[in-house]
């Protein structure tokens, strides 16, 4: 299913953001709020745990597109798809109400992507 793939890889580029944030890289301007240029060392981690959420929300959107299969997911995975649709249209609108110009041009239009990505997996999944 082309919405899980896009999707999957949409939110893998944010997830990569996050790593280069979790490992006190300069582009905090791109994330939440763009506040600080480098982030204090305990959003450094938690931004670390949100990699993993959203690797593992990256497996749901995969096995709810059918492109892999793990079992213990697919009772779930429908029901995760929706909350991360109805999560990233959340931070879509978070984003574009940001300080930061470069997390509204960058990261708003992401974020969006990645909510209908979620949503139409679930949908047709």
């Amino acid at each position: 299913m082309i919405s899980a793939w896009m999707g999957s890889i949409a939110f893998f580029s944010v997830s990569i953001l996050y790593v280069l944030l979790a490992l006190g890289l300069p582009y905090g301007e791109f994330a939440m709020g763009g506040k600080y240029k480098r982030l204090p060392k305990q959003m450094r981690i938690a931004t670390a745990l949100s990699i993993l959420i959203q690797w593992t929300a990256i497996l749901f959107l995969l096995q709810m597109g059918n492109i892999i299969s793990v079992d213990f997911l697919a009772p779930m995975a429908k029901g995760v798809c929706y909350f991360f649709a109805v999560y990233l249209f959340f931070n879509t609108t978070m984003n574009a109400f940001s300080r930061s110009k470069k997390e509204k041009m960058i990261m708003t239009p992401l974020s969006f992507i990645t909510a209908i990505c979620f949503l139409l997996t679930a949908l047709n999944g």
